[in-house]
């Protein structure tokens, strides 16, 4: 009797790490978590709250030449992979338990980096306009995700072109 019950608690975590795994297992495939490892839009649209998103993206003059992972994860592979592993994971949660704000808002670490995606594309422009940016502006002081972008950038692109990509009202 004893042999067996200094083995539960190792079987307990065997069953307990397997059972886990199946649900986790069985909700990625499910959900189709296995899409948003690839850049097809239309993995953005596997939660209805981004139907809206996607139509408009592809009413955009974005959609020749720009997907979502174009412009909303940095352009690097990690940091591709860890922007798509923390927002994959916060946006599950969140869909899951009900919790999102309607219409959803992008968090100030994604702004940034979509701001800095807009300034990467368009860089003959933006160089060109934004030719006197604020001093903070250099590759050792680049701005934190918790910045505001008026603390690094004279302007955000957005204040102007809040319609394009998949401006939804």
């Amino acid at each position: 009797m004893a042999r067996v019950s200094s083995r539960l608690p190792a079987l307990l975590a065997v069953l307990g790490g397997g059972f886990m795994l199946g649900v986790g297992a069985f909700t990625f495939g499910y959900a189709r978590g296995y899409a948003y490892l690839t850049n097809d839009p239309a993995a953005c649209a596997n939660c209805h709250i981004m139907s809206e998103h996607f139509s408009a993206w592809m009413k955009s003059s974005h959609r020749e030449v720009a997907v979502c992972n174009d412009c909303h994860t940095p352009h690097d592979f990690v940091g591709k992979y860890m922007t798509k592993a923390r927002n994959g994971f916060w946006h599950s949660f969140y869909f899951t338990v009900g919790r999102y704000p309607d219409p959803i808002r992008v968090t100030p670490r994604n702004q940034k980096i979509a701001e800095e995606n807009c300034r990467h594309c368009h860089s003959d422009i933006v160089d060109a306009i934004d030719a006197k940016p604020n001093e903070a502006r250099t590759s050792a002081a680049r701005p934190t995700a918790t910045a505001s972008l008026a603390d690094h950038y004279t302007d955000s692109c957005v204040r102007c072109h809040a319609y394009v990509g998949h401006f939804v009202r």
